[in-house]
């Protein structure tokens, strides 16, 4: 009987057949005799586990690296399990293209000239390769999943993905091996789970040696600036004891920018998988905290956007921000739910709600403040006499933030589900957002069961929803424009050619504060109804067109 040939398909729909039993031999000998030559060569091996967001342009800066004298001093393996959802990374990294989407130029080129001109970097789908490795580069995702929108307490991080892979590490690598954990993970993961993982694998195949384990988290920034964020970036590292830390501090020194960007040496990775926590759920918090400054500024007159601008002006507040329609991306809405959960379930405290209210309040504030803004587009609709329900209603922006295509945790797909759970009909339009995976693919994206269309009703047809790119036809008979995200393109539109694009005065809301006070004016002109998040003093702009009309 035929075996029955599986594939992975890549976001353009290219199918890739998953490899066969027979192909894992063939596999380890192809890498096999890569590594042999780059032994030879005077290369040390790197072996990265997952090529995801972070994972394919480490391993593609580690493979960048050259040595004094300017020769490569680097062969990287990317490893990644060959599963129907992922395993197309792998032949496209072969093929030297990034498997990332990214506004980062350097992230293509950087993976070309690896993989094709210098010879430095493949992939593989066989884990054997760790066998190779003289350091293992871990970028497998662990994950924090909210059971209930608006209170993270209930939530749980999904360490099995990461569990798995350490199993896998500890059966494989050879005992000078270094394990580098850059993954962000529950404080205490490394030390508590991780070493206890490798110490017993490493038990059970009779290695008396003790494994050695680092920590060192990332702190990539999807943008024009991806690969820059990763590799001429501040870095915080730990090892679990001496050798490891001396041998991570090695390693990153060599591959990293820390002359101009200093390497912070911490001594348990406790302590630096506390720092990314603590910098994360700092960041959320001064984010959730402008949420109720926006709603009385919104009840109050007040322009939230100017105060703000004249509060930046004393230099020791310079990074108030405002929030928008909920903080998104992979790393604030979860990262301080990872440090609630670990401080019960790794390091067995039962006081946690005593001791963590402000971080918890602050997750669930943005995970929910995008709500308000499908109220805004309800109430100004109202105020032109029509209904939500039915209601043609364009969203500008499904990214989480400015000027990248990265739709992780967006504020946006909160706006989107809840006014398709009111009835709206809903257009999309994103000059950098080719597929929103999290509408399209809801089933099964980000995992079976995780999307957070569990938390509406009326959700099913959105996995047939498309990102536009042409504005004008998108804006096309709608009856309100909400701006979710501050897109260059959105920055200076012209309120007259949005009306003539529509056919008709529609509801704009502004969701970043990206209207101008004449802006704003020449919509009320048209006889456009404007809302804001955080922008009270619209009322009263719209009161002077009133009274000059």
């Amino acid at each position: 009987m035929a075996t029955e040939i599986r594939y992975s398909v890549n976001p353009s729909g290219e199918k890739f057949p998953i490899p066969q039993k027979k192909d894992y031999e063939l596999e380890k000998q192809r890498i096999g005799r890569l590594v042999e030559t780059a032994r030879s060569e005077g290369k040390e091996i790197v072996v990265v586990m997952g090529v995801g967001f972070v994972g394919a342009v480490m391993a593609a800066i580690v493979a960048d690296t050259v040595d004094a004298a300017g020769k490569p001093s680097k062969f990287v393996i990317g490893c990644q399990r060959p599963s129907q959802r992922s395993y197309w990374k792998i032949p496209m990294l072969n093929r030297g293209e990034s498997p990332v989407k990214a506004e980062d130029p350097e992230v293509d080129r950087i993976i070309s000239r690896c993989v094709n001109d210098r010879k430095t970097l493949t992939a593989s789908f066989n884990s054997d390769v760790l066998e190779f490795a003289d350091v293992v580069v871990v970028d497998v995702q662990c994950d924090f999943s909210k059971q209930d929108l608006g209170y993270m307490k209930s939530g749980e991080a999904d360490m099995a993905a990461l569990e798995a892979t350490l199993k896998t590490i500890g059966e494989k690598i050879q005992p000078h091996c270094l394990t580098l954990i850059e993954t962000t993970v529950a404080p205490g993961t490394t030390e508590f789970v991780a070493w206890p993982i490798l110490k017993k694998a490493f038990a059970k195949r009779g290695i008396e040696s003790v494994p050695l384990l680092a920590h060192s988290f990332e702190r990539v920034m999807p943008g024009r600036e991806y690969v820059s964020s990763i590799r001429d970036f501040w870095r915080v590292c730990s090892g679990c004891e001496s050798e490891a830390r001396k041998r991570v501090e090695k390693f990153l020194h060599e591959v990293l920018n820390t002359k101009d960007f200093p390497l912070t040496v911490m001594d348990r990775p406790i302590e630096s998988e506390t720092t990314k926590i603590v910098e994360n759920s700092y960041r959320a918090t001064i984010l959730a905290y402008l949420n109720e400054w926006s709603l009385f500024a919104e009840r109050n007159g007040v322009d939230l956007i100017k105060v703000i601008n004249a509060i930046k002006m004393r230099p020791t507040h310079s990074n108030i921000i405002f929030p928008g329609p909920g903080v998104g991306g992979y790393c604030l809405p979860k990262d301080g739910g990872l440090g609630y959960w670990a401080y019960r379930h790794i390091l067995g405290f039962e006081d946690g709600d005593e001791v963590f209210k402000i971080t918890p309040t602050a997750i669930d504030i943005n995970d929910t403040r995008s709500l308000h803004v499908a109220e805004l587009t309800r109430d100004a609709l109202r105020n032109m006499a029509r209904y939500i329900a039915g209601a043609e209603v364009v969203l500008c922006g499904a990214s989480y933030r400015q000027d990248v295509g990265d739709t992780r945790y967006s504020g946006s797909e909160m706006v989107v589900r809840k006014l398709t759970e009111m009835g709206a009909e809903v257009r999309i339009h994103d000059p950098y957002v080719e597929h929103w995976y999290e509408l399209e693919s809801q089933d099964t994206y980000p995992a079976p069961g995780l999307s957070w269309s569990r938390f509406f009703r009326n959700q099913e047809h959105l996995k047939e929803a498309r990102v536009e790119k042409d504005l004008p036809a998108a804006l096309k008979g709608a009856e309100a424009m909400i701006l979710a995200v501050p897109h260059k393109e959105y920055l200076n539109l012209n309120p007259d050619d949005i009306v003539k694009w529509a056919g008709q005065p529609l509801a704009i809301i502004d969701c970043f504060g990206i209207l101008t006070d004449d802006v704003i004016r020449r919509y009320f002109e048209l006889g456009c109804e404007v809302k804001a998040l955080g922008r009270g003093h619209i009322q009263r702009i719209k009161n002077e067109v009133r009274n000059t009309l």
